[in-house]
């Protein structure tokens, strides 16, 4: 393979617009917008109060400068801070925050920000829809993860003792602000995961992004354009896909490549993210679901060694022996699968694959088959 390739194209390297008619909105992206923040957003909603909740571990990093630019913009807020953690997205921290939003005394016309990775955003979006039927809703995902998936297309939600983000409700942004130089303060781990989803839009529906990420992954994580692009060119696909079927009524579903998978095995880890956080769930799910495909026959296994080895140097987890500690057993994961909000009837509903760039939605799998090839991909 050549030593470069010609970065895709996109309509604007650093704006992507979410096409929803009346709710479209943008997605800015590049190095240095929590500096400018206040000003783009006093751009979106003029006069408008603030309620900033950000996790912890976020504020210490970067609330000072996000609360400076809201001030030089004359911007009035609050902060509320959460515990960092996918256990944050519950009920008790919903409920919390809704009642705090409130104490506030923020009116329907005031706003919510999110500052932070995707249980910052899931959890103050859903507190957005709900607290005074509706509040307009701001994002500044600030991991690679947030910027490239939860941050755009307005799911929003907590999770159950039932499964992931089954609770919530599609509620999407005025703006998202995509600060590409904040991820150079996320742990190597973290952006590995992050990096899960953005391989994921190269192998559900664009070929050419996948060959050129093969190439550039290491330019991204050092941060240098190459990063930027990347973070562009996923926006763009999934802002694509949620402009075609905004309530997962169909096409959407693609972007839940891996997911399937993935979210079972948080659920069945109990969302402890020392042993699993969501891009490497995603990471084994997305390779478990290439395997699937591989047994139905309907690619080769020189396409499932193509995404196990990118995957492999990028220091992506791909097998489920790749999970510190015990797992359970096919059966356990089955029901959890049966959670799954692509279930349908009772009748499960796989992403699957024809090839790099080929994912299609596959409804009516067969429980049997999955249970199979479950219990052997969980042998030693």
């Amino acid at each position: 393979m050549a030593d470069t390739i010609a970065a895709p194209a996109t309509s604007d390297r650093n704006t992507v617009r979410v096409d929803l008619d009346a709710r479209s909105y943008d997605i800015k992206i590049g190095r240095g917008l929590i500096e400018t923040a206040g000003a783009e957003i006093k751009s979106v909603l003029p006069g408008a109060r603030l309620c900033v909740i950000a996790d912890k571990t976020v504020a210490g990093l970067h609330l000072d400068a996000f609360s400076a630019s809201l001030d030089s913009a004359g911007i009035v807020h609050t902060v509320l801070t959460v515990p960092a953690g996918e256990s944050t997205k519950c009920f008790r921290e919903f409920e919390r925050l809704c009642d705090d939003v409130l104490a506030t005394r923020l009116e329907r016309g005031d706003a919510i920000v999110a500052l932070g990775g995707g249980v910052v955003g899931d959890l103050a979006g859903f507190v957005a829809s709900a607290t005074r039927r509706g509040m307009a809703f701001v994002q500044v995902p600030t991991t690679l993860l947030a910027q490239v998936d939860s941050s755009v297309g307005g799911k929003t939600g907590i999770n159950s003792r039932h499964g992931k983000n089954l609770i919530g409700a599609f509620y999407q942004p005025v703006l998202v602000l995509a600060d590409t130089a904040v991820l150079d303060t996320l742990p190597t781990r973290d952006f590995r995961a992050g990096y899960a989803e953005v391989a994921k839009y190269g192998l559900l529906g664009d070929a050419d992004f996948f060959d050129w990420l093969e190439v550039n992954w290491k330019a991204i994580f050092a941060g240098g354009p190459e990063r930027d692009e990347a973070v562009a060119r996923s926006c763009l696909a999934k802002a694509d896909i949620v402009a075609a079927d905004e309530l997962e009524a169909g096409q959407r579903a693609l972007l839940n490549l891996g997911h399937t998978f993935g979210h079972a095995l948080e659920s069945a880890v109990s969302y402890e993210t020392e042993r699993l956080v969501h891009g490497e769930g995603v990471s084994i799910g997305t390779m478990l679901a290439h395997e699937f495909s591989a047994r139905l026959g309907l690619i080769g296994e020189d396409t499932v060694t193509r995404v196990h080895r990118h995957f492999t140097a990028v220091g992506l987890p791909v097998r489920l022996q790749d999970i510190p500690g015990q797992l359970p057993g096919a059966e356990t994961f089955m029901d959890i699968i049966a959670q799954d909000k692509k279930v349908s009837r009772g009748s499960l509903t796989f992403i699957l694959t024809r090839g790099i760039g080929h994912a299609f939605v596959e409804k009516g799998v067969d429980p049997a088959i999955v249970t199979e090839f479950l219990k052997e991909k969980l042998e030693p």
